[in-house]
């Protein structure tokens, strides 16, 4: 392998190596001709044997030669991504790819917050590991799970997004050399099937926010993803329950663009996790809120104070779980459990009452 990739006489593409002096020659008009039919196709995605087809590039050789030749003509060329599963070759434009899939959604991206993780209880290990966030350093392998239940958090309910988490990572295509990777998601309930992308150094899948209003979903809502029999394929579902109003975590946006959090009334219609639901009546202002976070970059440690403050007006003890924290924060900016639980645990105003539920002394403080 290292010999190949040192040679120049050699190409590579989705795992397979050619001596390139045996290449067919394939010029900017195939490609002009191959980048008019993708437009036309929406975008893509197309096999290569069938722009083969639609370009009519037949000369006289070997069929798996001229389809290896215009893979790598594509492959070089800026315009084109490659965006099948391993074992498959598809062509996209890379300028009709969706936004979020060439960068990730603002609320997913994550500026990293320095923590002890030597302060972590073999408690607060088990919990981060059970929330299953896609940028916590969880080692273990869940290859043998064919279905996983996922917990919505604010920043993927809001970018429509699922993560790629230790548990998931299987469940979805993987690709040879692809930065993104086209598929097709499959309702669990319907049998419809849409489009999805992988985007696995990001650790995220992108695709789904259709999916997520049309089924009445909020943060903390629980999805089961699935394999298919069919490659290519990931199957989604929601736990569907009847519609009825539940008591629900509730974010106001206040007139001075605080956040402020209530116990109100909502309609569900699907099951979702007591701790971590929260339902969101203004996506618009939570928005807002969100932005002038990112300019205004408060304090973590404020942010945290602030949080465990309102969620404990909500509980007549004035507890408030590690859990709940971690999903009313994520509300506001994107963290995962590591940071929230070190700090938490090297807080002496955080005083632990058991169970991983804490309450804030703030005389100490």
């Amino acid at each position: 392998e290292e010999e190949f990739g040192s040679n120049p006489d050699f190409v590579r593409i989705a795992g397979r190596w050619f001596p390139r002096a045996l290449l067919l020659d394939i010029n900017v008009g195939h490609l002009n001709l191959v980048e008019a039919v993708l437009d036309m196709a929406g975008g893509g995605p197309m096999p290569t044997d069938e722009l083969i087809k639609q370009i009519e590039l037949t000369p006289d050789a070997n069929p798996k030669l001229i389809e290896f030749s215009l893979d790598l003509a594509l492959q070089e060329d800026p315009r084109f991504d490659e965006v099948g599963p391993a074992g498959e070759v598809l062509w996209y434009l890379h300028r009709l790819e969706p936004p979020e899939v060439i960068e990730p959604p603002v609320h997913l991206r994550y500026s990293g917050i320095d923590h002890d993780r030597s302060l972590l209880s073999q408690e607060m290990l088990a919990l981060e590991k059970d929330l299953d966030d896609e940028l916590s350093p969880i080692k273990d392998h869940y290859e043998d799970l064919e279905e996983v239940t996922v917990r919505l958090i604010y920043p993927h309910w809001a970018s429509g997004t699922l993560p790629i988490s230790a548990r998931l990572r299987h469940l979805f295509p993987t690709a040879y050399e692809a930065p993104r990777i086209r598929f097709m998601l499959v309702d669990g309930h319907t049998g419809e099937k849409f489009p999805g992308w992988v985007v696995p150094e990001k650790r995220y899948v992108f695709g789904l926010k259709e999916w997520y209003q049309e089924h009445g979903l909020i943060p903390g809502s629980l999805i089961k993803v699935s394999q298919s029999d069919h490659p290519g394929e990931v199957i989604i579902q929601t736990t569907d329950r009847r519609s009825s109003r539940e008591w629900i975590r509730t974010v106001l946006v206040g007139s001075d663009g605080g956040i402020v959090f209530a116990m109100l009334k909502q309609i569900v219609t699907a099951n979702f996790d007591e701790r971590m639901a929260i339902a969101i009546p203004d996506e618009d202002a939570v928005d807002q809120v969100w932005k002038q976070m990112q300019k205004e970059r408060p304090a973590f440690e404020q942010t945290i104070v602030n949080t465990v403050r309102e969620l404990a007006k909500l509980n007549p003890q004035s507890h408030v779980h590690a859990s709940e924290l971690y999903a009313a924060v994520n509300v506001v900016r994107r963290c995962p459990p590591g940071p929230i639980l070190s700090l938490l645990a090297s807080r002496s105003w955080f005083v632990h009452v058991g169970d991983l539920h804490f309450r804030l002394n703030d005389a100490e403080r």
